[in-house]
């Protein structure tokens, strides 16, 4: 009997540490726009959070940087703002992002400084041209209108993006809703990079002492050079129990990425949502650093066996939904804390 009640008191007590955090007591949102800088601040509890980029040298709008609740900077600075130890491979992985490597034969994903402007012309750009809403509060809004172009600014694709941002003392909140509307046919054809993409700061990367070399679909080689300064702690668990290397090309609800950042244990997760296209998501997550959702990338994740392309004829439309969520403190969040904030957002 005695030990019965020490069970049932053990788990009264791993149930309330287990919804604390998501308990507890939301901060301020404060939205900050630049319009001479092309940027919008986001302030949570008068702490930056990130900010809105959205200049067209960028070659896409993206959110950089990331903080934790306690200030701590969870993405790569290269190529916008260097730190000591940064790795500086693939360029275009700035903050975070959302595109695609092969819109009608124009790749969105790669395009950056470093492509040669010979070769510019295989490449797409997402100009944004309005700020639709900024507004503060208990959850902060922002949403946007972009253009997918080629590079003579023809449009493919029209974006109206929404974005909805929260947090509390340990933790921060992004909902990102994208809608795609088709102003020519447009077809993205099933291919690696892809669509929801996040570079992760040198300690959340998975240690290794070796070189690693990734070729996208036009040949191009990038080594991305091993470390030996026992600074990169992080790893992968998917909601499939995929962990490490395992998570890349696996199906998952989300997958988070955790480790140690100073004291602090670190996690980022990222939630698809049930109304997604191929839903759940196949998990492009690299051990280097690239943390990224892509529905679109199951010819090369599944060795050929199957393929998803996605057409849209002229009008026609696409929404994808995804939860990022940013923690830090004692422990990371749990899977069962996943699954719970997962069935809320799959309600939106």
């Amino acid at each position: 009997m005695i030990n019965s009640l020490k069970k049932i008191g053990l788990l009264i007590a791993s149930i309330v540490f287990a919804t604390s955090a998501l308990a507890q007591k939301s901060e301020p949102v404060k939205v900050v726009q630049s319009k001479k800088e092309n940027k919008v601040d986001i302030f949570i509890g008068n702490k930056l959070f990130t900010s809105f980029l959205y200049p067209d040298s960028l070659e896409k709008p993206v959110l950089y940087p990331l903080y934790t609740a306690n200030g701590t900077v969870v993405t790569r600075g290269f190529p916008l703002n260097p730190k000591l130890g940064d790795a500086t491979d693939h360029p275009h992985h700035i903050g975070l992002w959302f595109n695609f490597e092969n819109l009608n034969g124009l790749d969105f994903w790669n395009n950056s400084y470093a492509i040669p402007k010979e070769k510019k012309k295989q490449y797409g750009w997402i100009r944004t041209d309005k700020i639709l809403e900024a507004k503060g509060g208990a959850t902060g809004i922002l949403a946007y209108h972009a253009n997918w172009t080629d590079q003579q600014k023809n449009i493919i694709l029209e974006e109206t993006t929404h974005f909805e941002f929260s947090g509390t003392a340990g933790q921060r909140i992004i909902d990102r809703i994208t809608t795609l509307k088709a102003n020519i046919d447009a077809t993205f054809n099933d291919a690696k990079d892809g669509m929801l993409g996040l570079r992760l700061a040198h300690e959340l990367q998975m240690p290794t002492t070796e070189d690693q070399k990734f070729t996208d679909d036009k040949g191009n080689v990038t080594i991305v050079k091993g470390g030996t300064d026992k600074v990169a702690n992080g790893n992968y668990l998917t909601s499939a129990g995929k962990t490490g290397n395992d998570a890349w090309s696996t199906r998952g609800v989300w997958c988070k990425v955790y480790g140690k950042m100073g004291a602090d244990s670190v996690s980022i997760a990222i939630i698809d949502h049930p109304q997604n296209p191929n839903y759940p998501t196949f998990w492009h997550a690299r051990g280097y650093g690239l943390f990224a959702a892509n529905p679109l990338g199951e010819k090369i994740f599944t060795n050929g066996k199957s393929a998803k392309n996605l057409h849209l004829n002229k009008g026609e439309s696409v929404t994808f939904k995804y939860r990022i969520v940013i923690s830090n403190g004692k422990e990371t969040l749990s899977g069962e804390q996943l699954n719970e904030m997962g069935g809320e957002f799959g309600k939106k």
